[in-house]
């Protein structure tokens, strides 16, 4: 209420257009774009082999994953969120996930949400991934957003419309206290399904209303296409994983969502540059607009 929330902080000092463009736009169902990168899995592989053989185990996820707490901590504005007309940060950098008890069709999901500050290394968060993915692949697991789904779907059909109406409701206000919004999958920075893991295509998944999920990633099977060979004049054969990715306009310009996924590029690239961690996070700064930029401009034309 009043800007305020447990999860996040109210963006000030934004120009003129970002500031009503939630207001044209009200839901991010109502916002979304779509993009795709077709990720070159060489390097990733000769990555994960060169580690397999120094005893550590990684795979496309950890990559991807780690990647993307990189590129939050790189390009914070990525890290913002819409609700009730106002654009937020979150307070973390956080990315959710489903995993499978076990591969089949009758086992149950359960949704992850991990926390990280940016400052981590892969190797950090290759541990922290891991993990999670143990404590929840077998039936018996259950984590805190299992047990509060099956206390909410115990009841009648008429309270469960209640009960999340009312949530609903709290986190439009700020009001959710911060014990669910730590439960809840949907109030994250980033929301990974991988595909890959069971066979299938990426796929453009559409955002949350609920919650405060701003990007959806999906990890689609890798295959083998043509491409440009590095003179760029003969075509020779690449394997390449299809990333496909829904992101809410509201919150950062093109430009500035374009040079974080070529951030993203980079990295995957050359995996080997998250080994350390990093010292410091960019600030969240807003883009320069009104009487600062005349200034600027003036001061520019000297």
């Amino acid at each position: 209420m009043f800007g305020l929330r447990p999860d996040g902080k109210k963006v000030k000092n934004l120009d003129p257009i970002q500031r009503i463009i939630p207001h044209i736009m009200t839901t991010r169902n109502d916002s979304q774009n779509l993009t795709s990168y077709d990720c070159p899995c060489e390097p990733m592989d000769a990555f994960i082999d060169a580690q397999l053989a120094q005893g550590s185990v990684y795979n496309y996820m950890h990559l991807l994953i780690a990647a993307m707490v990189r590129t939050f901590a790189r390009f914070p504005r990525l890290n913002r969120f819409i609700m009730n007309g106002r654009i937020f940060r979150h307070n973390e950098i956080q990315v959710s996930f489903v995993v499978k008890k076990n591969l089949s069709p009758d086992a149950a999901d359960s949704l992850v949400k991990l926390t990280f500050t940016g400052l981590e290394s892969l190797p950090e968060i290759q541990k922290k991934i891991d993990e999670a993915i143990e404590a929840n692949n077998n039936m018996a697991a259950n984590n805190g957003t299992d047990k509060i789904a099956r206390v909410l779907t115990i009841t009648p059909n008429a309270i469960i419309k209640f009960l999340l109406g009312t949530i609903k409701f709290l986190d439009k206000h700020g009001l959710l206290p911060k014990a669910i919004i730590d439960l809840s999958p949907f109030h994250t920075s980033l929301f990974v399904t991988n595909m890959k893991s069971i066979k299938g295509p990426s796929i453009y998944h559409h955002l949350y209303n609920f919650g405060t999920t701003g990007i959806f990633m999906s990890m689609g099977k890798e295959s083998v296409v043509p491409a440009f060979g590095k003179d760029n004049d003969t075509i020779v054969s690449s394997k390449k994983m299809p990333i496909w990715i829904t992101t809410d306009e509201r919150f950062c310009d093109g430009f500035y969502f374009v040079s974080a996924m070529k951030h993203m590029e980079r990295l995957l690239k050359h995996p080997d540059l998250m080994m350390e961690p990093i010292d410091a996070l960019t600030e969240d700064v807003n883009v320069i607009h009104g009487r600062k930029a005349r200034k600027m401009a003036a001061e520019q034309a000297q």
